[in-house]
């Protein structure tokens, strides 16, 4: 393997100091993989102490022995590498640290200790590789397979469940859990119960942004997961629609979803997908064809709150996310729905988040199992959007108003104050640099000088020309979006 040589240089000074060093855990997996890791990580006979010493610039995690070494390298995944002791640890009474940790004096010792045989491969370029249970075997069959005995690994750290779930969409296609790890999952499931949101929100999130994010989610309800992370989500599942869906709440939930990850949207969208229809199972009147869910849209807002808040979102992040989920049932038909309902749709969403709601409607649409994600009267909306929040041509944007005017022509208000500032509106539009208050000043008395039918001519001609440019541009706009 090519080593970065920033790694290199870490591992030659600890042996140069008689201690071993090897690369360890997720980097040597992705490595095998031929994947650029995210990050590095070294395990070394050092002590802490001893490490602090070799690498002055550092900074430390003294309850388990964490050194973090400076390299100034520019690649943000080589500037910052974490180096460990050999260690093992006792037993996890919080299921998530342990109690205490031991220094060891062999790597064989630490891989011991660790989650799945795939991130439990070492890598040293004096001694090669230590693959004591069979990781690359499991590299090559795509398995993730618990390190010992599962219900051990996941009794020490019961995150490592939702962990398990995560590689397995993370790592690439046809990647499965092993059966008898699989199995310990099921069983320690409850264990989850007492995990900090925080880590669960991280490691969902992960699923989340995944390219087989739906997969995730269905893994997560089958092993008894979902339930800790989302368990309204499970309260759709074989919950029948109405003859607008082709699929059960659940199933369009995550259809929904699997389209947002296809088109690579972000975060806020993906989640809003998946919660956006979150509230049917519980406003759903009547069964079969006609079924319906009155108020879902608002029931489902504030749900998604709740949801958010009990999994430490940001409240930016919740409130951003619970907006995508009350308003995306919006309606609209071109013809039908007024400019003033599209002002009050952009008003009440936020215009910031105009795009992401489109975006959420498009996966509610091909996870209803429509074939287009955007028909014509989506984009006659985007077309309507983009004209209501259009800066108006307006006598607003010169850098002069009617005031300054009166006081320089000395004049009481009347049509020549309008006439006036039409004109000078037409000449800033046909060369914008001329929007300046001296020039416009100057122009100012040099009209004043003028008869009263020239003013009216000249004002009704920059009033015409004001048209055309309104015209041309609603006329682009349309052909932006490809609607008449």
């Amino acid at each position: 393997m090519e080593i970065p040589k920033e790694i290199k240089l870490i591992i030659e000074k600890l042996e140069k100091a008689g201690f071993e060093a090897y690369i360890v855990g997720g980097c040597v997996r992705d490595f095998l993989r031929k994947v650029k890791p995210n990050d590095w990580d070294i395990s070394t006979s050092a002590k802490p102490e001893e490490v602090a010493k070799i690498f002055p610039r550092n900074f430390q995690d003294n309850n388990f022995g964490l050194v973090t070494v400076l390299t100034g390298s520019l690649d943000k995944t080589l500037g910052e590498i974490q180096i460990m002791p050999y260690r093992t640890e006792s037993k996890y009474t919080d299921k998530r640290h342990p109690d205490k940790v031991f220094w060891v004096k062999t790597i064989e010792e630490d891989l011991s200790r660790r989650d799945f045989t795939v991130n439990a491969i070492a890598f040293s370029p004096k001694s090669g590789l230590v693959d004591l249970f069979k990781g690359q075997q499991d590299l090559k069959k795509k398995v993730i397979r618990a390190v010992g005995d599962p219900n051990d690994r996941f009794s020490e750290d019961a995150l490592r469940m939702i962990r398990a779930v995560r590689f397995s969409v993370t790592l690439g296609k046809a990647w499965k859990i092993e059966a008898k790890t699989k199995k310990a999952i099921e069983k320690n499931a409850t264990l989850l119960g007492i995990i900090s949101k925080e880590r669960i929100r991280d490691e969902f999130l992960k699923i989340i942004m995944s390219e087989e994010p739906a997969e995730g989610i269905e893994l997560l309800r089958t092993l008894n997961l979902l339930k800790y992370v989302i368990p309204e989500l499970e309260e759709g599942y074989k919950i029948s629609q109405n003859k607008h869906h082709l699929y059960d709440c659940y199933e369009h939930n995550l259809r929904s979803l699997t389209y947002g990850a296809k088109k690579g949207y972000n975060q806020y969208v993906r989640l809003a997908a998946l919660l956006h229809d979150i509230a049917k199972p519980r406003t759903k009147q009547g069964e079969g064809q006609n079924a319906t869910f009155y108020g879902h849209e608002i029931v489902g807002a504030k749900m998604t709150v709740r949801i958010l808040d009990s999994l430490r979102f940001s409240k930016k992040d919740v409130e951003k996310i619970a907006k995508l989920v009350r308003y995306h049932l919006f309606y609209y038909n071109a013809g039908e729905v007024t400019e003033s309902s599209v002002r009050r749709l952009v008003r009440n969403a936020g215009p910031e988040n105009l795009e992401e709601l489109l975006q959420v409607r498009h996966c509610d649409r091909i996870g209803s199992g429509c074939p287009k994600a955007e028909p014509y009267k989506l984009r006659h909306l985007r077309y309507i959007i983009e004209r209501v929040s259009q800066d108006p041509i307006s006598v607003r944007k010169l850098e002069i108003d009617g005031n300054e005017l009166m006081e320089i022509l000395k004049i009481k208000p009347g049509p020549q104050i309008g006439q006036v500032l039409d004109i000078l509106l037409g000449e800033v539009l046909d060369e914008p640099t001329n929007n300046t208050g001296e020039y416009l000043a100057k122009r100012v008395a040099e009209l004043g000088k003028l008869k009263e039918e020239e003013l009216l001519k000249l004002a009704e001609k920059a009033e015409k020309e004001r048209e055309k440019i309104e015209t041309k541009r609603d006329e682009m706009t349309k052909q932006k979006y490809w609607v008449t």
